[in-house]
């Protein structure tokens, strides 16, 4: 191999790490897009309350409260919400969404 075969294969494999860079870049950028989005849409129709209970929650349970973000944008996107959800509201919506937890009883004999 000579030392021009050497700095072409450099310069594409250079390139190619830039193109790799620069698609990562803009896939950051548009998830921050959407996650900021998502964020002024919970704005407008959460009370400040309620807002308040989804970021507590959002620090002990971040799936379970992703999972609950959604479902919010999408009433919302949807059209069925009216009016800003209150806190006892954003409460019933937690009763429902989430996971059925069992009860164990242990006997000792």
């Amino acid at each position: 191999m000579g030392d021009d075969e050497l700095s072409e294969i450099r310069k594409r494999r250079m390139a190619q790490l830039q193109q790799q860079a620069g698609q990562q870049q803009e896939e950051l950028d548009q998830q921050q897009r959407l996650k900021q989005q998502m964020q002024m849409v919970l704005m407008q129709i959460l009370e400040p309350d309620a807002r308040e209970r989804l970021n507590t929650i959002k620090l002990t349970k971040p799936e379970f409260a992703g999972a609950v973000e959604q479902q919010l944008v999408a009433l919302a996107q949807s059209g069925r919400l009216k009016q800003k959800i209150t806190d006892a509201q954003f409460k019933d919506v937690l009763r429902q969404l989430a996971p059925v937890k069992r009860d164990y009883s242990i006997t000792r004999k």
